[in-house]
């Protein structure tokens, strides 16, 4: 948690190094990311200055910094870097590769981890309709009864303590998207690898999917910043990113494979990986105006931008069509009794949810299309104003 409370500072502290222009400026380099690192840099900088160091305080610190450190060349530095090396103190960047890969910083002690490792109320209780969803739609892939109190929560801590933590992360990246602070950071699965480790839990393939986490969230920051700031956006990255948008069901299903002791079926996890895909394309046709507003990853904001409003839906119907004939043909592969039970569970989401939940069921439609995004949200904006004013009038006079 306390990892997590320090990201946020971090990211409130480069926001208004952004907005003073205390940092280096983006446009004045040719590598785009040499900006957001520096501003990083100086972030933690300054969050480290505010630690205690015996009885120094700022003025003093700063005084410190002023006088001595232009004394310290990067020759200097690069010594002292080897001069820790010898002494057996391996540097390294912090890097997704230093979270995973590193044998001595996962081997800490149980109290350690419940320290670390930990999830908000708020996450937990988000977490919830994606917690029920799974439950209810691929624990028939694993041959466990979904009506079955003790099959819910013999399994039901691990899954939940898991999407929660995910979801957490994924609040912190919302906030940088709505800041357009595009590739600016990185996220840590580290205190919860720690603990799925520690529990024999974790795999190769969920660290694989953590990876695919934190590359989502990139792209998810790098696209919608690239669609408010009128830049160029590749539909290779797009459809990278729709792929990789479900990680959390497919580490949670790799999760519950870990739980119940079962060797992956390949098939099945192919087939919801294409189901996944259907099911992420739908639900963004649903959220599609609000996704504009939020300035949220959309499939369809980002094909409009790259076809245009009248070639925008074509385009995307196709890549519908492509991975409905292959839902189809993976369908056919499963057991017969498995198969309907999928189906008739999507039946039970469409109704549920008033939306396509997945292929081939229901009708797909698209909303229609917002050709001046800006414009789009000033007029909402505008609305709502109206609205509140009439509701404050109508408290006054009632």
């Amino acid at each position: 948690m306390e990892e997590l409370k320090e990201l946020e500072q971090i990211q409130n502290l480069m926001l208004m190094i952004q907005q003073q222009s205390l940092g280096p400026l983006s446009d004045s380099f040719d590598n785009t990311n040499y900006a957001a690192d520096s501003n990083r840099f100086l972030a933690n900088f300054i969050l480290f200055m505010r630690k205690p160091c015996g009885e120094l305080d700022v003025s003093q610190k700063w005084k410190l910094i002023s006088e001595h450190f232009p004394k310290i060349s990067s020759a200097f530095f690069e010594e002292s870097l080897c001069q820790l090396r010898d002494k057996g103190n391996a540097y390294s960047e912090d890097s997704l590769a230093h979270d995973f890969d590193d044998d001595k910083d996962v081997k800490l002690s149980q109290t350690d981890c419940e320290d670390v490792a930990m999830v908000s109320f708020d996450s937990m209780k988000r977490a919830n309709s994606t917690l029920e969803d799974f439950c209810r739609s691929y624990f028939m892939f694993h041959e466990i009864d979904v009506n079955s109190a003790g099959s819910i929560f013999k399994y039901l801590p691990w899954l939940s303590f898991t999407e929660s933590y995910i979801y957490q992360l994924d609040t912190l990246n919302e906030k940088l998207v709505q800041f357009s602070l595009g590739e600016s950071s990185a996220f840590t699965f580290r205190p919860l690898v720690v603990l799925l480790e520690r529990n024999g839990l974790y795999t190769d393939r969920i660290r694989d999917e953590f990876k695919c986490g934190e590359e989502y969230w990139a792209l998810e920051r790098k696209l919608c910043h690239a669609l408010t700031s009128k830049q160029e956006i590749k539909v290779e990255e797009v459809m990278k990113a729709i792929h990789l948008k479900s990680f959390d069901y497919r580490v949670l299903n790799l999760l519950l494979y870990q739980l119940t002791g079962k060797e992956i079926n390949e098939t099945h996890m192919e087939f919801l990986s294409v189901s996944e895909f259907l099911v992420e394309v739908s639900d963004d046709l649903f959220d599609y105006e609000d996704d504009v507003l939020e300035n949220n990853f959309n499939i369809l904001r980002m094909f409009v931008r790259i076809y245009g409003a009248s070639a925008a839906p074509s385009m995307l119907a196709k890549c519908i069509t492509e991975a409905e004939e292959r839902y189809s043909g993976l369908l056919r592969s499963l057991d017969h009794n498995l198969s309907i039970k999928y189906q008739q569970r999507c039946e039970e989401a469409t109704k549920e949810g008033g939306k396509v939940f997945g292929p081939p069921l229901g009708t797909w439609s698209m909303p229609p299309i917002i050709k001046d995004e800006d414009l789009y949200r000033f007029e909402v904006s505008k609305t709502m104003a109206t609205d509140n004013q009439v509701q404050m009038r109508t408290k006054m006079f009632y």
